[in-house]
């Protein structure tokens, strides 16, 4: 059945007509709230499948999660679906999580951290002592209310700069908004509160899912360990459900999508945006283009001279992290693992030395590992699923490097005490992530957020063309299966404010 709100939209005939290019999460969610709105629109994706960096590798005929393995934020996919007169739960299957991760160091202590708070507490407790605990208890305080001070003022609204999140705020409430640190790195921060290395070592990691350094990170990113906390979800038979569960939606909402299909330019007049034309030469008139992927591809004119200026070039800017992974079925031995397990090497600084100055991977570098498989917690009896993940610079490796990080990274695991006989394997470079993400040079996140203002250079929902509108992970409020999402419906927002659709 379509979607009600697009049903009665059409009754009434509102007609306005939106493309979208890119069914990453930001341009599903930007086409599901623009086609409940009324809008007709049409979806285009150059892969054969929708959820951009959300991807599954076909590993031995099993797919394997090779980017998001879990979401947060619930809220923002509750919210979406519900514009869309339905609901996550009917969408998908989910499983709560209620381990978070484990985390292992070279000296054979390890850690597991819980969604439930005082669970935590009490590991902290018997691993680090009662100071650290009671430590921990106030760090997860300040970073709630990090989180509530800048969830509504900053992360769901059309790139607020400073004077207009400190507006948002509230001038009566301008203690709040110093208390999200953004004049303090995390890493600087961490030190504050922990005394423990590890602990200080375990929490800086949150820097990296906006794939930056927590060295040069502003100690605002505290709040993605809120979010985490809040909930962690994960989808049974793999992410990439969720990916087709929101395109399903979307085409139930009366949207047209056209996979495996590339947009070779967007057209634009002196007015503003007309519509774009297809690679195979085909042409599609509309009232407004979002841009669903990284926006530097317009700069280097990937999508025709007309668009190059709309956003400021920053080709030369330090990108974000990239990632060498392998995708595997394997055996496993030795080492305990959970469906999320960290294992670190000894000097933290040296890992993003090594990336952010000088363009390459340390002799230790820290390793993400997912068994997919043990979405209960049960290790399999045979063969499991594995995705790894080792942060490197986004740049082409030669095939020397390639081999050597890889020698480097199953040499940490084997220092952990972790066996890992591969019977089959995928693995992923940063010049295949430039290839399937045009422009991103091979950066997954786009730019870090690096410095107090670094956030703020990330462009908003609206170009200086009009009609045309970005989301994504490049774009406010940043990457992330949640903030892309909000992405995408921040541009919904301005595309009904600026075209007069309610």
């Amino acid at each position: 059945m379509p979607c009600l709100f697009a049903t009665i939209a059409g009754e009434i005939g509102v007609s306005k007509h939106a493309i979208v290019i890119g069914a990453g999460m930001g341009g599903l969610a930007s086409a599901i709230d623009l086609a409940a709105s009324g809008f007709r629109v049409t979806l285009l994706e150059r892969q054969s499948v929708p959820g951009g960096k959300m991807r599954e590798v076909m590993v031995d005929g099993s797919g394997i999660d090779s980017g998001p393995t879990v979401f947060t934020m619930r809220w923002v996919f509750d919210s979406l679906l519900q514009h869309a007169g339905t609901s996550l739960d009917s969408c998908v299957e989910l499983v709560e999580a209620e381990d978070l991760a484990r985390h292992a160091w070279l000296d054979g202590s390890r850690l597991d951290l819980y969604a439930d708070l005082d669970r935590s507490v009490e590991a902290i407790a018997e691993f680090a002592g009662s100071d650290e605990a009671d430590a921990y208890r106030r760090f997860a305080q300040d970073s709630a209310s990090v989180f509530e001070t800048l969830d509504e003022s900053f992360m769901r609204r059309e790139k607020p700069g400073p004077v207009g999140l400190t507006l948002s705020v509230g001038l009566l409430r301008l203690n709040r908004l110093f208390q999200t640190k953004p004049f303090t790195s995390l890493w600087a921060e961490l030190g504050r509160v922990f005394k423990d290395p590890r602990l200080r070592q375990l929490f800086a990691r949150y820097s990296t899912y906006c794939g930056s350094s927590p060295f040069q990170s502003p100690a605002t990113l505290m709040l993605i360990a809120h979010a985490e906390r809040a909930g962690v979800w994960m989808v049974r038979g793999g992410m990439q459900r969720f990916a087709e569960a929101l395109l399903e939606t979307a085409e139930h909402c009366g949207v047209e999508t056209r996979l495996e299909t590339s947009v070779d330019e967007v057209l634009v007049d002196r007015r503003g945006v007309t519509g774009v034309r297809l690679q195979d030469g085909e042409t599609l008139m509309s009232d407004c283009v979002v841009f669903n992927g990284d926006v530097n591809a317009l700069t280097h004119g990937m999508l025709g001279r007309g668009v190059a200026k709309a956003v400021p070039d920053r080709r030369k800017e330090e990108r974000s992290l990239s990632a060498v992974t392998w995708s595997m079925k394997a055996t496993t031995r030795g080492f305990p693992l959970r469906y999320h397990t960290v294992f670190f090497g000894a000097d933290y600084r040296a890992e993003f030395d090594a990336i952010f100055k000088r363009q390459t991977v340390c002799d230790e570098p820290t390793l993400y590992l997912c068994a997919q498989d043990r979405i209960g917690g049960t290790a399999p009896e045979q063969a499991e699923k594995l995705f790894v993940l080792m942060n490197a610079p986004p740049r082409a490796l030669s095939q020397s490097e390639i081999d050597d990080f890889e020698a480097r990274a199953f040499s940490l695991l084997g220092r952990h005490g972790l066996g890992v006989d591969i019977a089959s394997v995928e693995r992923t470079l940063p010049s295949d992530f430039d290839a399937r993400f045009p422009g991103s040079d091979g950066a997954i996140y786009g730019w870090p957020t690096h410095g107090a203002f670094g956030t703020f250079k990330r462009s908003g929902s609206r170009s200086s063309i009009k009609g045309l509108y970005f989301a994504g992970g490049t774009v406010h409020p940043g990457p992330g299966i949640p903030m892309a999402s909000l992405s995408g419906r921040i541009a919904a927002q301005s595309i009904r404010e600026d075209l007069g659709v309610s």
